[in-house]
């Protein structure tokens, strides 16, 4: 399974690791993800989702989250 959010789309992202001799070295950050319930008001059921913690917090704004 991808490392991407299915709200917003967060994938994983690429960078440098870069050391005090400033020697860089690729790494990956990855999304933090969590599986959760997700109320759908259109179909008027709960959905698993998989999404960031950023939407979390912006879903719990908006009490769709159990």
């Amino acid at each position: 399974m991808a490392k991407v959010c299915q709200l917003t789309g967060k994938r994983t992202r690429t960078g440098n690791n870069v050391s005090h001799a400033h020697n860089k070295t690729k790494r990956t950050f990855k999304p933090n993800l969590v599986h959760k319930r997700v109320w759908d008001p259109n179909k008027k059921c709960w959905v698993k989702m998989r999404i960031s913690t950023r939407a979390l917090k912006t879903l719990d704004k908006k009490n769709l989250v159990k």
